[in-house]
């Protein structure tokens, strides 16, 4: 069984077991993973650890994500998104409803109403997560309390935005907008939408979520469900390059790392702090490890030499 990461386009009515699933039936292993997950009605990069490489995912998931969110207006649902029944409706304002028309016509210019109510997601430093959501709350995931007809409550959580703009708008079937949004970990665009339909004066919900990107993974590099057997993993190494800062080993320091011990070298001392990827001499992974004094680097994750 080879080592590595395999980034997967996920098709819309999955859920993200679902295709790690289907990715082991495929690769023969159970020894698979995924991080950060999509919700069933979401589609695009799902980024999967096989074998060695369900080290790294945690690493991995902690990277900030991009997506384009379509967001009907007018209209919310238990889930805040198409998946969900309908909860409540509102009327959107004329003055929105007149923007969202005169962008239909003119996309190359967002009307004051759009332009601002986005800028105060842009700002926004703290979200609260939808009831249905894999948080814990009371010792239960809340979308199980939620399924059970319990009232939860979820409290606000720091996010950070660093991207956010319209990319387009339809008045039929459904008043809507779509949004590109690139934030950190731990951001919901589901709650984007329903902050943005308030923020518009009325209620919203996600009709269609797309993740663009994962970290250094993008569509482009995504294979299709269909598609996993025959795909190329991305190495240990490169993987790990990609998110994190790299430091070259020499072989004794090597061999002291894949045992766990403390390496102790002037080039870890001068290091990046936080966790960095440390590298033999012939550019295989030998642990993910950090350096949090001048007492010397620590393993935080070892791979195997044959990895």
């Amino acid at each position: 069984m080879s080592d590595g990461i395999l980034v997967v386009d996920k098709p819309r009515g999955m859920t993200s077991h679902d295709v790690v699933f289907r990715a082991r039936k495929a690769l023969k292993t159970r020894d698979i993973g995924h991080a950060g997950t999509l919700d069933p009605m979401a589609t695009g990069v799902l980024v999967l650890g096989v074998g060695e490489g369900t080290k790294l995912l945690g690493y991995l998931a902690a990277d900030e994500k991009a997506y384009q969110a379509t967001i009907v207006l007018g209209k919310t649902t238990e889930t805040l998104d198409a998946d969900g029944a309908t909860w409540d409706s509102a009327d959107v304002p004329a003055n929105v409803r007149e923007a969202v028309e005169a962008y239909v016509r003119d996309p190359q210019h967002v009307p004051d109403v759009l332009r601002d109510a986005l800028a105060i997601e842009l700002l926004r430093r703290e979200q609260t997560p939808p009831i249905f959501s894999a948080i814990h709350t009371g010792g239960e995931r809340a979308y199980a309390l939620a399924r059970k007809g319990i009232d939860v409550t979820l409290p606000p959580r720091p996010v950070v935005v660093h991207e956010i703009r319209f990319n387009g708008a339809e008045v039929a079937p459904e008043l809507s907008v779509r949004v590109h949004v690139r934030a950190a970990k731990g951001y919901y665009v589901r709650s984007l939408g329903r902050d943005l339909g308030a923020s518009l004066g009325t209620v919203a919900h996600l009709s269609a979520l797309r993740r663009e990107r994962s970290g250094p993974f993008d569509t482009q590099v995504a294979v299709a469900l269909d598609g996993i057997r025959d795909a190329p993993l991305v190495g240990l190494a490169e993987a790990a390059c990609l998110t994190l800062p790299k430091i070259v080993l020499d072989a004794d320091e090597a061999r002291d790392a894949r045992h766990g011990k403390r390496i102790r070298t002037a080039k870890l001392v001068a290091a990046p702090r936080g966790p960095c990827a440390w590298l033999d001499e012939t550019g295989r992974l030998v642990a993910i490890g950090e350096t949090p004094d001048d007492d010397g680097g620590k393993v935080l994750r070892g791979f195997r030499a044959d990895g």
